[in-house]
This record gives structure tokens, C-alpha cells and sequence, in this order.
């Protein structure tokens, strides 16, 4: 198994890109047709994407504003059942903003070209709306 990590430099303070990782209605801003986010040690972490993919998992460790530790696999594929790897998001105020950094772990080695693609679309989406795009 192998990781995948991304980073992305945010034009908003942690506390509010916190709440786009946190927050249902704030996540489909940037990345899910829909979502289902209960933000607490052992709360459901599941989302619809546009596709009609179902991602789910839970949330294993919340320190605001700093990281945001959940499960994810998918409901519809094997291969990456749903809790299976690993996703950790680290915020870092910075000069102007926040450093996010993702480390999507546990990921089969035939996986990690496609789930880097899938962040490192979806995390400008995240910084221009957390912005205020």
C-alpha cells in the first residue's frame, strides 16, 4: 500500500477552510453532489459525487482548526471498500492564508495515479471557494 499527497496554498485562514472539511453544505461547494458529514471521532464521513460514486468512512480524529483525520473507500467499486484508506488534511496558517496539506494513505499501488488526479482537481476548487469565489 502506498500515499498520495497533495498540497494546496488557501487565500483564507484555517478556521474557515476548516469548515469546508467539517460542514456538509460547505463540502458540496467544492467537491460532492452531495454530502453527509457528522464531525466527531467515529461520525459518518459519506458523500454522493457527481458521477453518482458513493465515497464513505468516518471521521477518526478532528483537532480545529489544524486537521481533519477520515476513512475512505468507496461504496460501488471494490477494490477500495468503504474505511479502507486513509485521509489526513493538515492546516497550516501561513502569510496570506492557509497551507493544506492531504495524505490519502492505504491506497493500493493501482490507485494512486487516479486519486492524486481526483485531489489535485478538487483542492483549487476548495481554495477558490474558501477565498469567497
Amino acid at each position: 500500500m502506498s500515499q498520495v499527497v497533495v498540497e494546496q496554498r488557501i487565500a483564507a485562514p484555517p478556521a474557515t477552510v476548516y469548515r469546508y472539511l467539517t460542514e456538509s453544505e460547505k463540502w458540496v461547494e467544492w467537491q460532492s453532489e452531495s454530502a453527509s458529514l457528522d464531525p466527531r471521532e467515529g461520525g459518518l464521513f459519506a458523500l454522493v459525487m457527481a458521477n453518482g460514486m458513493r465515497a464513505r468512512g468516518q471521521f477518526t480524529e478532528l483537532d480545529p482548526p489544524k486537521k481533519v483525520v477520515f476513512t475512505w473507500g468507496w461504496v460501488d467499486r471494490p477494490g477500495i471498500p468503504p474505511g479502507s484508506t486513509v485521509v489526513t488534511i493538515e492546516l497550516t496558517a501561513v502569510d496570506g492564508g492557509t497551507r493544506l496539506v492531504l495524505t490519502h494513505s492505504d491506497l493500493p499501488e493501482d490507485e494512486r495515479a487516479e486519486h492524486r488526479l481526483g485531489w489535485e482537481t478538487h483542492l483549487p476548487r476548495l481554495a477558490h471557494v474558501a477565498a469567497g469565489g
